[in-house]
């Protein structure tokens, strides 16, 4: 199915780093290039993805060694902060559907942040009849990925604020050949990075029309094009995460049966249900 993918979440950052302390309610810049202000909040940054069908492939990893922040309005060269550069590896299939994987927790000065930049050393396809391939990121340690969010992430003194990020597996591991003749991966990270404060999920079940819960159902959303896509459990269950509030037509499908259409309204910050019966064909 074209429209097949594994939505996965990790629960990435909260970045906290405590500045000096300049009299100053919102960060600015000091002459290190370092953020400081009186105030300081957390901000959290989560992981999630859209992959390829899993009926192929065991593993999709992905090694992050650093992420980065930059202040809301800054130009091509203001300085980020350094929120993290431990080296961690996922199998992004380990976390579908809402489980979430810890990376760090840390404090930044209150304030507004809509650049981060993410830099991925590499990652691996293994496949589930045997091979493995192993992938880089052409400079994607040295240069990291910038990430633009809008509307910016408004990092609030004594709160948490969160960050979405929206790993597309599925684009970023490129097939090369087909599905009967692999001849290997390209690796291409792609990610839509969100306000997790305008966002919301959409989560249900997938049965079919004797209450039989459906495993590996595809599930997808769309506002004139596709926004996000993932693969039902083995219990039938499903959550699509990081959707802007706004009305959605909620898809689900299943070799053998009818595509079932439902639509729903997200909310920010909430989770809304959509239920799909599925009719054998």
């Amino acid at each position: 199915m074209s429209k097949q993918s594994t939505n996965i979440t990790i629960l990435a950052l909260g970045f906290i780093i405590m500045m000096g302390l300049n009299g100053c309610s919102n960060p600015t810049e000091d002459d290190t290039g370092n953020l400081s202000g009186d105030e300081t909040g957390t901000l959290s940054v989560l992981l999630t993805d859209t992959p390829f069908p899993t009926d192929l492939v065991a593993e999709a990893n992905v090694t992050i060694v650093k992420i980065e922040a930059r202040a809301a309005g800054g130009q091509e060269g203001s300085p980020y902060i350094t929120l993290s550069e431990d080296s961690q590896t996922f199998n992004l299939l380990d976390l579908r559907n809402g489980v979430t994987a810890g990376l760090a927790e840390l404090e930044v000065p209150a304030g507004s942040y809509d650049l981060f930049r993410l830099y991925i050393s590499d990652g691996s396809v293994v496949l589930k009849d045997g091979p493995t391939y192993n992938l880089t990121v052409p400079s994607g340690a040295q240069t990291g990925l910038k990430l633009f969010v809008s509307p910016a992430i408004e990092v609030v003194s004594g709160l948490t604020s969160d960050l979405l990020l929206d790993f597309d597996v599925e684009k970023s591991f490129v097939l090369q050949g087909n599905r009967d003749s692999i001849g290997g991966f390209i690796f291409k990270p792609v990610i839509r990075a969100t306000n997790a404060s305008t966002v919301g999920r959409i989560s249900g079940n997938v049965a079919d029309t004797a209450a039989v819960a459906l495993n590996n159902a595809t599930v997808w959303v769309e506002q004139d094009t596709v926004i996000s896509t993932t693969y039902t459990g083995t219990d039938g269950s499903y959550s699509i995460l990081g959707l802007p509030a706004g009305s959605y037509s909620a898809y689900a499908t299943l070799a053998g049966y009818d595509t079932v259409l439902v639509d729903v309204t997200v909310a920010a910050g909430s989770q809304s249900a959509a239920e799909f019966e599925l009719t054998p064909q």
